[in-house]
């Protein structure tokens, strides 16, 4: 933490130092603060630490927010890694969110062919830039709430474990949103985009077999094997396939099934998704493989439970905000590549099959358009239900990069990542702030808000009241 403790102490500027009455001067700050913030990032991609590891991930943005002013509350919502941020006391609450958990099995160097770093995890979905851009825009707002003596509270809430863990659940269920008016987001991406976004619902779980240990050869009657347990739920989940609708998700990897062929598994685990646009989909195509799961035992003469290890909502658009999210996003501008980059760029987009990078993707904002299809999920879901939310992406890997690859890792950890960043810390920083300038569109926001939940909307999660996933990495 030494370096990271230089880097906030050399690139610190006051906010005396700098008038900020202006958005177009919040922007010219932040354009200033470049490379400060890109040493931040940069140190997060380097750390890669996964879900609810991210302990200096999560002590560098807490120090960063601490020293420009913000009030911390550490450990929320009993997760370690997990805090939130907050400048001012009077006036409405914006929130912006901001993770920073890697993933495993992507460790990848700065360079534009497949290389590993050496390190167990990589930031394939860009969360280093995504934590770093929140806290410098929740900055900016701050220093402009300072500067025009305005009437707000701007808030950052440190998201850990995203990819898997549920993090934002497991705030929302503590009642962490429960006072905030609007709250944003954004994501890396391989384009610029503010149209309105879709996630699939989720739950997930590990199901563990338990057998009896024997030897495969000689005593193979005395055996129960938990693997076989596993492969046969498998099989089951795997025929349940055809009778699910065709838009719903089912996938699983084996974590554990043995350690040696010619001994009969006493122990086994199997990791499973699923997922749908709807929650209650999930929740019944998960009733179904957890019963595949207790025949699969019973049939095997072995003996299984399960832990849910995440679960999240579906995401809840909101085009009131979507919409002057996007004009805010074209108002910035995209990415343009200098000379080095664009080289970078045009060896990442051999690697996808293409003969050089279309730049044009990463220099324009995409058209708006107000539906979308879901691919992924997202504990950002949980928060749209609670409370008006929207979000964006931009430009932070070359054009046509998917999340969760090594080219993604890749282009995160050099200036085509920082520049995506920058353009989303410039777009948040102004949404935020014609928030704080425009109350009807708050109050304009909620009522579209209430209408989509419904009057008699009740919030429960799909994690039960299980305790924070800590381990699940492990």
């Amino acid at each position: 933490m030494k370096k990271s403790l230089l880097l906030s102490a050399i690139f610190m500027i006051s906010t005396a130092a700098f008038s900020q009455k202006k958005p177009a001067d919040v922007l010219k700050k932040l354009d200033q603060q470049t490379l400060k913030y890109s040493e931040i990032a940069q140190e997060i991609w380097r750390l890669a630490e996964m879900g609810y590891q991210e302990k200096q991930s999560s002590a560098l943005l807490q120090q960063t927010l601490s020293e420009a002013g913000f009030t911390i509350q550490t450990g929320v919502a009993d997760i370690p890694t997990a805090f939130i941020a907050e400048y001012g006391t009077e006036g409405p609450v914006i929130a912006i969110l901001g993770e920073y958990d890697a993933l495993p099995g992507l460790s990848q160097k700065a360079i534009p062919s497949k290389e590993s770093a050496g390190a167990k995890a990589g930031h394939a979905c860009g969360h280093h830039l995504f934590g770093t851009a929140s806290t410098a825009a929740a900055i900016a707002v701050k220093e402009w709430l300072v500067v025009n003596n305005k009437e707000g509270r701007i808030r950052f809430y440190g998201t850990p474990a995203e990819e898997g863990g549920s993090g934002k659940v497991y705030m929302v269920r503590a009642g962490l949103f429960n006072d905030v008016d609007i709250a944003l987001h954004w994501h890396p991406g391989a384009k610029n985009s503010a149209s309105a976004g879709a996630a699939l619902a989720n739950k997930s779980a590990k199901f563990r077999f338990y057998g009896v240990s024997a030897h495969a050869a000689a005593a193979p009657q005395m055996g129960r094997s938990a693997l076989d347990g596993v492969e046969a739920m498998n099989h089951m989940v795997n025929m349940m396939r055809e009778h699910v609708l065709e838009d719903a998700r089912i996938h699983y990897v084996i974590t554990d099934g043995g350690k040696a062929p010619n001994v009969v598994p006493d122990f086994a685990e199997v990791y499973y998704y699923a997922r749908h646009n709807k929650r209650d989909v999930v929740m019944d195509i998960f009733d179904r493989i957890e019963a595949a799961a207790q025949g699969a035992a019973l049939g095997t003469g072995t003996r299984m439970d399960y832990e849910i290890i995440g679960g999240t909502h579906e995401l809840l658009p909101n085009l009131t905000l979507q919409k002057m999210v996007h004009e805010k996003l074209s108002q910035v501008g995209g990415v343009n590549y200098n000379e080095k980059e664009l080289a970078f760029a045009n060896e990442i987009a051999k690697t996808l099959g293409q003969e050089k990078a279309d730049v044009s993707v990463a220099q324009e904002i995409a058209p708006y358009k107000s539906t979308a299809k879901a691919g992924g999920s997202t504990d950002v879901g949980d928060v749209s239900f609670a409370v008006p939310t929207v979000g964006f992406g931009t430009a932070t890997w070359v054009p046509g990069t998917a999340a969760h690859s090594w080219q993604a890792v890749a282009a995160g950890g050099t200036g085509i990542g920082n520049k995506g960043m920058m353009v989303a810390a410039k777009t948040l920083s102004l949404s935020a702030i014609e928030l704080f300038s425009n109350p009807k569109l708050i109050m304009a926001a909620k009522k579209e808000h209430q209408e989509k939940t419904g009057a008699n909307f009740k919030y429960i999660p799909l994690i039960g009241d299980r305790a924070p996933a800590l381990d699940y990495r492990n």
